[in-house]
């Protein structure tokens, strides 16, 4: 397997594979700003799929020092995966309607915590109704699952980590929020505006091309050496955003190419909030 097809699943792909085994699906429909997504989610999801509530099962609450999207604790995270149905061995794809930009965030948490056969529906939603696949309505309540998870499986950076990532000249932190965030132009929900001194930006949705669909690899290889990542797995690249939400669907991008990436989970909304830490602004 091709470390592109380990991480996406075009939709035909993904519904030949329905018919054959324990194929787990969650429906993450969020963004920013957004609460309606389990009524979009009741009004029509993929055949079988379980809603996945991003703020209240794929986060620990919300705090100042740790950020709006924590990481959610093994346990509730142990939890949240039986009530989906995950069991042992379980093969999991996750989509939204967004590019996968909220449904990556469950990809990477299912990856971090030990799970290998996690993917994400390539162009979401709008990939499965445009090939001509059905939807049906309502909730699933599938079979409890027995899913036993583990700690750290994927690499994360805390805030001094950050810090050296950007500083240092071996390594490299992207910043996957829009450019006008990252430059310091605006900023919607966070204290400081600006970014994380030394980070390079790269906003998650330059990752996709218009139909919502990941680029293709050479595409990808092209942005990513652009921005300064080098191929060969001598550079340690990390990664954050806002909270730590779209910057998992670079992770993902990122895991297409064979490149392991670290995610920064407490992410802007963490950075901002601690006066000590410095802020720059710009291009």
């Amino acid at each position: 397997m091709s470390a592109r097809d380990a991480v996406l699943v075009s939709a035909q792909a993904l519904h030949d594979e329905l018919a054959t085994g324990d194929l787990v699906l969650l429906d993450v429909r969020w963004a920013l700003g957004v609460t309606d997504g389990h009524e979009q989610y009741l009004a029509g999801h993929l055949p079988g799929a379980v809603f996945v509530d991003l703020e209240s099962e794929l986060a620990a609450p919300p705090s100042p020092a740790r950020g709006r999207h924590p990481l959610p604790d093994l346990a509730d995270l142990e939890a949240a995966a039986r009530r989906w149905g995950v069991r042992q061995g379980s093969r999991v794809v996750a989509y939204d309607a967004v590019g996968a930009t909220s449904a990556a965030r469950v990809w990477w948490l299912l990856r971090w915590a030990g799970l290998a056969d996690v993917r994400l529906l390539d162009g979401g939603l709008g990939a499965w109704t445009g090939a001509g696949f059905v939807l049906e309505q309502g909730e699933v309540v599938p079979v409890r699952g027995d899913v036993v998870l583990s700690l750290g499986e994927l690499p994360t950076l805390t805030p001094d980590d950050a810090a050296h990532l950007a500083s240092s000249g071996g390594g490299l932190l992207l910043d996957a929020r829009a450019g006008e965030r990252f430059r310091g132009e605006v900023e919607p929900v966070d204290p400081r505006a600006g970014h994380v001194p030394g980070a390079v930006s790269a906003p998650t949705v330059q990752n996709l091309g218009p139909d919502g669909r990941f680029l293709d690899e050479d595409a990808l290889r092209e942005r990513f050496a652009t921005l300064g990542v080098r191929a060969g797995g001598e550079q340690q690249v990390g990664v954050y955003c806002g909270s730590g939400v779209t910057a998992a669907h670079e992770v993902a991008a990122l895991a297409t190419l064979g490149i392991d990436a670290a995610l920064y989970a407490g992410s802007w909304s963490q950075w901002s909030n601690d006066e000590t830490r410095p802020v720059a602004t710009g291009a």
